[in-house]
């Protein structure tokens, strides 16, 4: 088979009740309050950001599935569905162990169904990574997981939300070839989600490598990297933890263009070279604005969006 690295279509769920997570908080030092503003106020705003999010996309050839999320179970996070579902060119969809009981209650299985009832997409093979969370195992899909889909690599940062024993035995059963794991650091401790750290296109990697600690870590993650071809474009750890930085995914439009997708707060706290690197590898840099969306919820635009590499009939 030959493997993508880029999709042409999303999932996105459309928010009813987002919102502060205290339950995440614990866990994500990228979450904020903001007290002045009413709950429902934060959940209007929210869906004013998604609903701008999943037009700019489409204007620009990107195909959206939009699933509307439900009141109730309540959860705040559903504006996040890279974390619990993954889909492969093959056919296959993982559903994966959340951490946190609010979220687990995100994993849906008439969004799996609708994904060939309402959309037509064909779906072969179920795997069911939630049974580890009886084992207290957790691994929260492409948040945990950069997936250099090419080369069959996949990138782990390690933390109470990533499982390195449960990397392993994923790798092993998706048939990956080997997995990078390492630890990366914010001033509060392990960061959350490795998608946070780095971003893999093609041809091109963004790594916040200070975050990094452990020297010989950090160098075998560039030179993974860079041993399969990908310009490493470093971000300081001020754009990596104030600004999303690392937070991008790279999709193809139907014009078979490639878009990087990055938050509006991400792009303004890229440098010129930064940007021209970027534009090296992409014919278009999209910026979206969120801010609402990634003060609260602590994540920006790559966990909003769950790739579909599933066929169509």
């Amino acid at each position: 088979m030959n493997h993508q690295q880029t999709a042409s279509t999303v999932l996105m769920i459309r928010p009813v009740r987002f919102g502060f997570n205290e339950e995440t908080a614990l866990t994500n030092s990228f979450q904020s309050a903001i007290p002045q503003l009413a709950t429902n106020q934060i959940q209007d705003i929210a869906l004013l950001e998604f609903d701008n999010f999943v037009e700019q996309l489409q204007q620009h050839g990107v195909e959206v599935l939009v699933v509307n999320d439900t009141p109730y179970p309540h959860t705040p996070d559903s504006i996040f569905p890279n974390n619990w579902l993954s889909t492969h060119q093959n056919g296959t969809v993982v559903t994966y162990p959340m951490k946190t009981p609010n979220r687990r209650a995100e994993r849906r299985e008439d969004i799996i169904a609708a994904l060939s009832d309402n959309f037509g997409l064909t779906v072969n093979k179920r795997e069911h990574f939630e049974e580890y969370e009886t084992l207290g195992q957790i691994l929260e899909g492409t948040g945990s997981l950069v997936l250099d889909r090419v080369h069959r690599i996949a990138y782990a940062s390690v933390s109470e939300r990533t499982n390195p024993d449960l990397v392993l035995k994923w790798v092993q059963h998706m048939n990956y070839q080997t997995a990078v794991l390492f630890s990366a650091y914010d001033t509060k401790g392990l960061i959350y989600h490795t998608n946070v750290v780095m971003c893999v296109g093609e041809g091109f990697a963004v790594l916040g490598s200070h975050a990094i600690a452990n020297t010989r870590e950090r160098l075998l993650v560039m030179q993974q990297l860079e041993n399969t071809g990908h310009e490493i474009i470093e971000v300081t750890n001020e754009q990596l933890l104030q600004n999303f930085a690392g937070n991008m995914l790279q999709l193809r439009n139907k014009q078979g263009e490639r878009i990087l997708v990055l938050s509006q707060q991400a792009y303004d706290s890229l440098d010129y070279r930064q940007i021209k690197s970027l534009q090296r590898h992409n014919d278009l840099l999209l910026p979206i604005p969120i801010h609402i969306i990634e003060t609260i919820g602590g994540g920006s635009v790559r966990c909003m969006l769950c790739e579909v590499f599933l066929k169509k009939g």
